[in-house]
């Protein structure tokens, strides 16, 4: 029997974003590793079975964990939030696949799951009716002035555009460039979303000329939000929800 490990996406919100895939991989695996919050979260769901958490930025220890618990003949299940390819876990464990040369000792099981942005779409309406692009302002491993490339870019062909990880009180110059850019040409329709599917979901919808005026001192706007930009012809519908009319 092939030693399995599951990459997986738990989406959106806790459990509510949860694919029947999920569910099923989740039942599979013999152990969980995963960001301890997201873990709690599937209390329920694994039972009894053993975990390893930990916190935050120890992402690549958790892969090299998962790997070498699969590698063991464990059926291992490493936990994601959103989708693992949206900017995830699946990198990082195809990157130590690769440079441990694994693929014909271990089977990868990507399981998809339900991003933020998808999520908050379906709460607000039909914002991506249209063609759209989802960046991360995160500056971690990417260059700013990359970054601000590509915010540019998909403005100025008038995607409607999902921003992941805006920004942080010490990683802020790609969200004050992103801020620079949304003054050229017409208002924008802008939704702001955090924790969707959970209690303390909370989505906003203003415009581009709210989220200018605030620079870095608005308050919704933080590094586990999610901001949806809509396009020239995004508009909010007369029961204040948004859509994006098909091309």
């Amino acid at each position: 029997m092939a030693k399995k490990l599951y990459i997986l996406s738990i989406g959106a919100g806790g459990t509510k974003y949860m694919t029947t895939e999920a569910l099923e991989a989740l039942a599979d695996c013999q152990i969980v590793v995963g960001y301890r919050n997201y873990v709690k979260e599937l209390k329920e769901l694994i039972g009894e079975k053993p975990t390893l958490m930990s916190g935050m930025v120890k992402e690549k220890d958790r892969a090299y964990e998962a790997v070498e618990l699969a590698k063991g003949g464990q059926t291992t299940c490493i936990v994601t939030n959103g989708d693992a390819n949206v900017f995830g876990t699946a990198t990082l464990i195809s990157e130590i696949m690769e440079e441990q040369e694994l693929w014909d000792e271990l089977e990868v099981i990507s399981v998809a799951g339900v991003t933020a942005l998808l999520a908050t779409a379906s709460r607000v309406g039909a914002p991506i009716g249209q063609d759209f692009a989802v960046i991360s302002l995160s500056n971690k491993v990417t260059d700013p002035l990359v970054i601000d490339k590509k915010v540019k870019a998909v403005l100025h062909a008038d995607f409607v555009l999902g921003i992941y990880n805006p920004k942080s009180k010490k990683k802020f110059l790609p969200y004050l460039n992103f801020l620079e850019a949304l003054k050229e040409g017409e208002e924008r329709v802008i939704i702001i979303a955090s924790q969707v599917g959970r209690e303390k979901e909370k989505i906003t919808i203003t415009t581009s000329s709210d989220l200018i005026a605030q620079e870095l001192e608005h308050p919704e706007v933080g590094m586990a939000t999610l901001i949806i930009v809509g396009n020239f012809q995004t508009k909010v519908t007369s029961n204040g929800l948004v859509f994006t009319p098909r091309a």
